[in-house]
């Protein structure tokens, strides 16, 4: 074993941090609970909070923008929608398939506080939904 070539255990190593990776990756859109509504994956998403405004990033590649449902209730915002494959891609061999397809759902819990009605936009393969703060009303003096 003292012959060995060092690069030939790297290169085993690699193969198998490489593999476990992709495990992983699959995972992260494994959703912890199967829903009765039949949902079949979760976005990642990033939640910001500015003087004014909580911010939740998205991540709906290949998503219409229009067909995604966004809910405040239960002191949280509750996103759901579906990426369908396009009909082109029905009937064409698939060599990788890497974004998952079908229903989606995720709950976030926001900080606390009131807000107005979500504002949605597309950005960049993401959907960027504002939550505008509800100002506090003026106390009379």
């Amino acid at each position: 074993m003292a012959n060995e070539d060092p690069r030939n255990w790297m290169w085993s190593e690699a193969l198998q941090m490489l593999a476990r990776a992709e495990r992983l990756h699959r995972d992260v859109f494994t959703p912890p609970h199967a829903s009765r509504r039949g949902v079949n994956w979760e976005p990642p998403i990033d939640v910001l909070e500015t003087q004014d405004a909580v911010l939740v990033l998205v991540a709906l590649p290949g998503v219409d923008p229009d067909k995604v449902e966004t809910v405040i209730h239960n002191g949280g915002l509750s996103i759901a929608g579906a990426r369908v494959l396009p009909q082109e891609l029905r009937t064409a061999v698939i060599h990788r398939l890497e974004l998952p397809q079908g229903r989606f759902e995720r709950h976030i819990p926001l900080p606390a506080g009131r807000y107005e009605k979500p504002q949605s936009a597309a950005v960049n393969g993401c959907l960027v939904i504002r939550l505008p703060k509800a100002s506090r009303p003026r106390s009379a003096t």
